[in-house]
C-alpha cells in the first residue's frame, strides 16, 4: 500500500478539523445532547468509516479495504468496551451530565495521541524486528484471559492511581462549572473536572495495550491503524450518550472481545511462525507449513463474534427481565441487578489499575 507523505498530513490534518469542530459545535457550551442528536451524529461517522473503506478497497485494492474494515470493526467494538469504563469513571467523579461532553471530548483527543504514538512504535518495531509477532501474539492471548475472567470491584474515583494524583496536586471538593482549574485563596486548585479527564487519559493509555496489538494482528499497514483507530474514536462521544442504557445489557461484551483478541492472537502468533527468525525456533527458519489466516475469514470471525455476543446479551438481559416480572406478579422477591451486572468484574482489562 503507497501512502505518501502528503497523504499523510491531509489524513492527519483533517482528523483535526473534525475534533476542532466537534468541540466548537457540540462541546463548547455545556449540555447534554438528545437522543436524535447523537443518532444522527452516530450515523454520520459510522457512514464516514465506512465509506473510507470502500475508498480504501477500490483504490489500494480489497486485500488492504478488508484489512481496513477488519481493524475498524475490532477497534470499534473495543471503543464501545472502553465506554463502560468511561460510564464506571463518570458515575465515580460525579460528573453533572451537561459536562460529561466536555470530558469525553478530550478524553478521546488525548486517546487518539496516545495511541498515534503506539501505532509509530509498533511500526518501527514490525518493520525491524520480526519476532514482536510472538510478544503481541502472546500478549493478546493473556489479554483475552483477563478480559474474560479477571475482576475488579475498586471505585476508579477512589482507586490507587486517582489517590497518587489527589496527593501532588490540590483538588477542589466540588464542581466549578466546567473548569479545569480554580483559584481560591490565592491558590490554583485542579478541580474534579480535570481529575475525571486525568482518570480517562490513564485508562485510555491502558487500552490502547491491547487495541494496538490486535490491530497490528491485522494489517502490517500504519496507515490503515491510524485511520481506522481515528474512525472508531470518532462518534464515540455521540455513542456514549446514543447507547448508554443499552452498554448494561451488553453482558455478554466482554467475552465476545475476549475470543476476538484470543482469535487475533492466535493470528499473529501463526504469522509469526509463518515468518520466524528466532534462532532456538526450527533453526531460525520460517515454518512455512503453519497457515495464514485470511483476512476475509478474520472479518467473517470478528463480524460474527460481535453479532452473537450482542444477540445473546440482549436475549439474556430480556429473560432476566421477565423472570423478574413473573417473581414479582408472584410475590416472591426480586433480585434487582445492579447497573453494571454485565459481567464488570470480568470485562475490564484497563479497570484492573485502579486496584
Amino acid at each position: 500500500m503507497q501512502v505518501t507523505p502528503m497523504i499523510w498530513l491531509i489524513t492527519i490534518a483533517v482528523t483535526i478539523l473534525f475534533f476542532v469542530y466537534e468541540f466548537f459545535a457540540h462541546v463548547r457550551k455545556p449540555h447534554e445532547p438528545s437522543i436524535a442528536e447523537s443518532a444522527r451524529w452516530s450515523a454520520f461517522y459510522i457512514g464516514l468509516a465506512l465509506l473510507f473503506g470502500v475508498g480504501v478497497g477500490t483504490v489500494s485494492g480489497w486485500t488492504f479495504g478488508g484489512e481496513y474494515f477488519a481493524g475498524y470493526l475490532t477497534e470499534k467494538a473495543l471503543s464501545i468496551d472502553n465506554l463502560f469504563v468511561f460510564l464506571i469513571v463518570m458515575a465515580g467523579f460525579a460528573v453533572p451530565k451537561k459536562y460529561q461532553q466536555k470530558v469525553l471530548m478530550i478524553g478521546i483527543i488525548i486517546a487518539l495521541i496516545l495511541r498515534g504514538g503506539f501505532i509509530a512504535v509498533g511500526a518501527a518495531l514490525i518493520e525491524n524486528f520480526s519476532w514482536v509477532f510472538y510478544i503481541f501474539g502472546a500478549l493478546l492471548l493473556v489479554l483475552a484471559y483477563r478480559q474474560a475472567f479477571s475482576s475488579h470491584e475498586s471505585n476508579p474515583a477512589d482507586g490507587k492511581f486517582m489517590t497518587l494524583v489527589r496527593r501532588v496536586l490540590p483538588v477542589t471538593d466540588e464542581y466549578h462549572q466546567d473548569k479545569l482549574t480554580v483559584m481560591q485563596g490565592g491558590k490554583r486548585f485542579i478541580t474534579p473536572m480535570l481529575l475525571t479527564i486525568i482518570a480517562i487519559g490513564f485508562v485510555d493509555l491502558i487500552f490502547a495495550v491491547d487495541s494496538i496489538p490486535a490491530i497490528y494482528g491485522l494489517t502490517n499497514e500504519a496507515y490503515i491503524v491510524f485511520t481506522a483507530n481515528a474512525f472508531a474514536l470518532m462518534g464515540l462521544r455521540q455513542l456514549f450518550f446514543l447507547i448508554g442504557g443499552l452498554l448494561e445489557r451488553l453482558v455478554y461484551l466482554a467475552q465476545g472481545l475476549a475470543v476476538i483478541l484470543a482469535f487475533i492472537g492466535v493470528k499473529l502468533v501463526f504469522h509469526a511462525l509463518h515468518v520466524n527468525e528466532l534462532p532456538f525456533i526450527n533453526d531460525g527458519q520460517p515454518l512455512l507449513w503453519v497457515p495464514e489466516i485470511p483476512i476475509w475469514l478474520s472479518l467473517l470471525f470478528i463480524a460474527g463474534t460481535i453479532v452473537v455476543a450482542t444477540v445473546a446479551s440482549l436475549l439474556k438481559t430480556r429473560d432476566d427481565k421477565n423472570k423478574d416480572d413473573r417473581e414479582q406478579i408472584h410475590g416472591k422477591p426480586v433480585t434487582t441487578a445492579g447497573p453494571h451486572d454485565r459481567d464488570e468484574d470480568s470485562d475490564k482489562t484497563a479497570a484492573d489499575i485502579y486496584k
